[in-house]
């Protein structure tokens, strides 16, 4: 039997991405072993009265890398400063960031496998030993000076774990993988930011998101509000499991989640290169998107899914994605009839 959530779907949004953030673990839904590895040892550095280990977050992009490094803040009781990788071009940049550090503070760093390396290298001693050496000067008048650091944690998060380094990597006392949620962890994620936004929808509608939304919390709030603005339309201002369906259906989002580019790239693969093997520089040319969106974005639900493999050749579609397009498997070269 389901369940109504009833509220007023006509209340305008406000700080939409910061409201829907969770703030605390209590709230947070899914990734169970994370989540109680993390409030573990939140729990045991406060109970000393010390210092938050590094954390290193990884995975696939939407999963709640930086929900999680706001919520470590707020369990400990401190301050937050954010940048990502690419924003910190010198060392003295992440000097000025470190040193303005408390005791206890979170400096958080998306996409940290884009630091520079000279930057990288500063990070090993201030992570270990909680200093920095500041050269000033030039040529003859060089000199290094040493600043000791307030103990700090770093909160590192990336989408390709796979090019941080060993060193830094190391250096990292807990490293946890964040993964794609399930169907009914979605649905709670969806049933829980309708509450914020003031929408009304019923658990069947809720499911419908869910099931759609690519094992991806950022995703299935995204399709909420689109959802929302069609039912508000269309629908009688009630989120039900058909007009999710046909709000879901007019923004090319299929039963299977499948978007517009997806089916593209999967199509492309078929149609322009018997199936494959294919280089994911030539797939990028051809389906006119970035080789970086395609690996980062698409590639890693479409293999989960098994409608892709990535081999030593290239990335071929397998025969379940034939399947899913009404096709016949071709009978590859060597295969026996």
């Amino acid at each position: 039997m389901s369940t109504n959530i009833r509220v007023d779907l006509n209340r305008p949004d406000k700080d939409l991405d910061v409201g829907l953030r969770p703030t605390r673990f209590q709230d947070y839904v899914g990734q169970d072993k994370v989540k109680e590895r993390l409030e573990l040892a939140v729990k045991a550095a406060t109970k000393r009265q010390d210092v938050l280990d590094h954390v290193l977050l990884f995975g696939p992009p939407g999963l709640g890398k930086t929900t999680m490094a706001f919520i470590l803040a707020k369990e400990m009781g401190v301050n937050i400063k954010v940048t990502s990788g690419p924003v910190i071009n010198k060392p003295g940049d992440l000097a000025g960031l470190l040193t303005s550090l408390e005791k206890g503070d979170i400096l958080f760093i998306d996409e940290i496998h884009r630091l520079q390396k000279a930057v990288e290298e500063y990070l090993y001693a201030a992570m270990e030993d909680f200093m920095i050496d500041i050269m000033i000067d030039q040529g003859p008048n060089a000199r290094s000076v040493r600043l000791d650091l307030k103990h700090f944690t770093l909160i590192g998060a990336t989408t390709r774990s796979g090019l941080i380094s060993a060193p830094l990597r190391s250096r990292f006392g807990i490293a946890n993988r964040l993964d794609y949620y399930t169907h009914d962890d979605l649905k709670k994620i969806i049933e829980r930011s309708a509450r914020i936004l003031n929408v009304d929808i019923d658990s069947a509608g809720a499911m419908e998101i869910a099931s759609r939304s690519r094992g991806t919390a950022r995703i299935a709030n995204n399709l909420l509000r689109r959802v929302r603005d069609y039912a508000q339309i269309r629908a009688d201002n009630v989120i039900t499991k058909d007009a999710a369906d046909k709000a879901l259906e007019m923004l090319d989002i299929d039963k299977c989640g499948l978007d517009e580019m997806d089916k593209k790239i999967i199509l492309t693969i078929i149609d322009k290169f018997s199936g494959g093997p294919v280089g994911l520089n030539s797939l990028a040319v051809s389906v006119s998107e970035e080789s970086d969106t395609i690996e980062e974005v698409y590639e890693p639900y479409l293999i989960q899914e098994g409608y892709l493999n990535r081999t030593s050749k290239g990335r071929m579609v397998t025969e379940l994605a034939y399947k899913r397009f009404g096709l016949n498997t071709p009978v590859r070269k060597g295969e026996l009839l």
